[in-house]
């Protein structure tokens, strides 16, 4: 089996950048944030996040994930609600996703997919290795604010810390440097993972 790798992080660590890294370096990669994108946009994910939130969260029949974070994340019960009706249809494209690669005659080195919420959503039992992003912490607050995320410290709040996620990473990147510095590190990461 190819080995399937479970990356990482806080909100501007540059998880992104990491796996875009991972991917120059032969890794079939994976943002589950792509995939709640892609499940906003199915009608059956739509029709139950307007039957609980209001049609304000899809003006037009499109989700508004800036609208329908307000309201999901405004209390705990909420915020449950969408993950346990988001998280399971993640993981289930996961799956299909490693069954497809499985399946291909010229298989790459590693799987990686991009959790953000990776051991807050208990997912990590899933991966054969986890790799935590961090940065410092002003590096952090450079990268989210030019990214426009408004509410770092709301949204942060929600999360593991940093040195949480790092304890239970198989492997811990730092990433205050250049990308060839990231990279650098990921590919001993990946070479470690190979052996």
């Amino acid at each position: 089996m190819i080995p399937l790798i479970g990356l990482t992080g806080g909100i501007g660590v540059g998880k992104s950048t990491a796996l875009d890294a991972l991917e120059r370096l032969g890794a079939a990669v994976l943002s589950t944030d792509r995939i709640v994108h892609d499940l906003y946009e199915c009608d059956e994910v739509r029709e139950l996040v307007t039957g609980r939130f209001g049609q304000a969260v899809a003006p037009a029949g499109t989700v508004d994930r800036a609208a329908l974070a307000e309201r999901a994340f405004a209390g705990p019960e909420n915020r449950a609600w969408l993950e346990e009706i988001l998280w399971p249809r993640v993981g289930a494209r996961v799956a299909q996703w490693r069954e497809e690669l499985e399946r291909l005659s010229s298989r790459p080195r590693v799987a990686v997919v991009e959790v953000p919420l990776l051991f807050e959503s208990g997912m990590e039992r899933a991966f054969d290795a986890t790799i935590a992003i961090v940065a410092d912490e002003q590096v952090r607050r450079d990268r989210a604010s030019a990214r426009d995320h408004r509410s770092l410290d709301e949204r942060t709040a929600r999360q593991l810390s940093q040195e949480e996620k790092a304890t239970r990473a198989t492997y811990v990147v730092a990433n205050n440097g250049t990308v060839e510095e990231l990279q650098r590190v990921l590919s001993f990461v990946l070479e470690n993972l190979q052996q």
